[in-house]
């Protein structure tokens, strides 16, 4: 196993991120005290953005993944990119404004919680509202009451219990943390061999988290970390290819942990149920 230093680095998957780049940089500076470089691990942007920042800082570093890999596979390649001096790993989307302080919130925490392999802040969006991002893992009964009514009755009680909706903004553990910001011990993330890349876009995150929790290790939620999840140009396009994408990867989670012939007949109802529910959210 190899032995991690005490560094810090920063992981952002970057596909054409436009101006938001600038920011998440810039507001960077101030989250923590610490020595940190980053790592742009480019999926093949066009706009020539992440070689404008990689050229403009020199604690910046482009690593091309050589195509668009997706998410997790795209971290995965940043992270593998890191000298063993680096322990401590931040995964990020690129469209964040870091708050001040923030990191050292998270780097705080993570020695109160010797086994956390993975820490996530309170998320905001650009209104100020709190992101449910510290959530239970979607089991079979939940996932799908979730799945099915969140859109046409958003305060059911499977995505009320499922995201959590009621829970105090406390320190606690999660059965996972929103992958558009964690800080993970290298450690823990290696022994789960990092993201699954058959997750192109959305899940991937819960699936960690799951295998995090299963290999011993704790999701851990501090809000009294906080950044702004801005949403990047990225993120604003192919709205119908997206939706396929997360109906294809709740249906890849769900199977995954249902295998077996006795569940065959439930998982073919399950992929009809979100085949039909993705053709009606893009009608």
């Amino acid at each position: 196993m190899t032995r991690y230093g005490d560094e810090l680095a920063v992981v952002t998957v970057t596909y054409s991120p436009g101006e938001t780049l600038d920011t998440f940089l810039s507001t960077l500076s101030t989250a923590t005290t610490r020595p940190v470089s980053v790592v742009l691990a480019d999926n093949g942007s066009t706009d020539g953005v992440p070689e404008r920042a990689a050229a403009e800082h020199p604690h910046v570093t482009l690593v091309p993944t050589g195509g668009n890999l997706g998410y997790g596979g795209g971290a995965n390649r940043g992270v593998a990119s890191l000298p063993p001096s680096v322990g401590w790993v931040v995964i990020a989307n690129p469209d964040l404004s870091w708050g001040v302080g923030s990191l050292d919130a998270l780097l705080e925490a993570a020695k109160r919680w010797p086994r956390g392999g993975a820490f996530g802040p309170l998320i905001r969006e650009p209104s100020g509202a709190v992101y449910p991002s510290a959530r239970l893992l979607p089991s079979l009964g939940r996932g799908l009451g979730h799945a099915l009514f969140a859109v046409v009755w958003p305060s059911n009680p499977w995505s009320r219990e499922y995201r959590q909706a009621a829970a105090t903004p406390e320190e606690r553990t999660a059965g996972w943390l929103s992958g558009s910001c964690l800080l993970l011990r290298r450690e823990a993330f290696d022994s789960v061999d990092g993201f699954d890349p058959r997750y192109f876009m959305y899940f991937e995150d819960v699936d960690l988290g799951d295998r995090l929790g299963r290999a011993g290790w704790l999701n851990v939620y501090v809000p009294e970390a906080e950044v702004v999840h801005i949403g990047g140009h990225s993120t604003q396009r192919a709205s119908k290819r997206m939706l396929a994408a997360h109906h294809s990867s709740a249906y890849r989670y769900l199977a995954d942990r249902h295998r077996g012939p006795q569940w065959a007949p439930l998982m073919l109802a399950v992929r009809a149920g979100l085949s039909l529910r993705l053709r009606l959210m893009t009608r």
